[in-house]
Formats: C-alpha cells, structure tokens, sequence
C-alpha cells in the first residue's frame, strides 16, 4: 500500500497560504495568510487581507496606554484570523528583535510584547511591520490535510503582499506570483 508523502518539519513556515476559490468559509474565502510556524504540533498564521477598520493604531495605542499618541509612526492592522482574536501579534522584519519575539526566519519575526508598539510609537521599531489582532491555527496535521485536500496552494512570501497596503488585491497578486488565473483553477486534488 502507498504512503502518503510527509511533509518536513517547518515545510510552510514563512510561506503565504492562498485560498483556492473554492474555498468559501468567510474567514478564510481569498485570502492570504503568512505561516509564522508549522510543526507537526500544528500550525499558526495570520491573515494579511482582511483590514481591521477599528480601533485605529492611534486608538490601540491609547486603549494600552502607549504614548506618544499620536504616535511617530503608524502600521497597518488587520484581523489576523478567528482564534485569540482579542490578543495582538506584530509581524515585523528582523532589524529589530525584543525579548520573547519569534524570528520566524531570516527576513521576519513575530512579536506579541507590547515592546515592538512602543517603539513603534517612538518613531523606531522594526523597518517594517503590520499588527495582527487574532490568529489561524490548525492541529496536529490539519493544515497537511487541507493542503492535500486542495484547498490552499503555497506561495514563496514577498514583501509588498506581507507590508502592503491594498488588501483588496493581495489574493489576486499573491496567485500572480505563481502565474495562475483562479478562475481556471480546478477544486480537484491530483495525485501523480
């Protein structure tokens, strides 16, 4: 009998997820999401285009008492996902890395510290970042299984889709990078 191919260690880890169009659950239907780590504990990811309209950064900052407010600098924020979606989390590139960030790879780390904000705030900070409120999380396995299942395909990461602002084109853009139009993409997995 064959096996199922695994997949190694930290395989999706840095990568973008993209949502084939079949996939219809609203949290996830065209989106993109930037895998911050994949084991075979699990995996985690925050969606990079479902902007979050309020607060504002300047209202989160006053919220957590951060000065100064208005602040130096500002990142775009977004709803990271359906899990945890009251907790924040910062990914930023690696110029600057606190106590208890999660360096992601060479480029990227993560950071939930209210210290990644602050500085932020002060006008330093990470070159570039984007504040995350929630998270996708799939089990042991899970993400393995809706990828075999077709139902999302893997993209190398690329900067203006992680920083960017338009929201709205990120899904199309993050296809383009693998020249695929998505209304000629088959909901059918094939198995060589």
């Amino acid at each position: 009998m064959a096996r199922e191919p695994t997949l190694p260690e930290s395989f999706f880890t840095g990568q973008l997820l993209v949502a084939m169009p079949t996939l219809m659950d609203p949290p996830f239907a065209q989106s993109v999401i930037y895998v911050c780590a994949h084991t075979p504990d699990g995996a985690m990811g925050l969606v990079l285009n479902r902007p979050l309209v309020k607060p504002s950064f300047d209202e989160l900052l006053q919220q957590l008492d951060i000065a100064p407010v208005p602040p130096a600098r500002r990142i775009r924020l977004c709803v990271g996902g359906p899990v945890d979606n009251a907790r924040g989390f910062v990914l930023h590139t690696t110029d600057w890395i606190g106590e208890g960030s999660l360096q992601v790879n060479d480029d990227l780390a993560l950071t939930a510290s209210l210290d990644v904000l602050k500085a932020i705030a002060e006008g330093g900070g990470p070159a570039e970042g984007m504040l995350a409120l929630g998270y996708a999380g799939w089990g042991p396995g899970q993400l393995d299984a809706e990828i075999q299942q077709n139902a999302w395909l893997s993209v190398p990461a690329d900067r203006s889709l992680v920083f960017g602002d338009d929201a709205e084109t990120k899904w199309r853009r993050a296809l383009g990078l693998l020249k695929i139009d998505p209304f000629l993409l088959s909901d059918t997995a094939g198995h060589a």
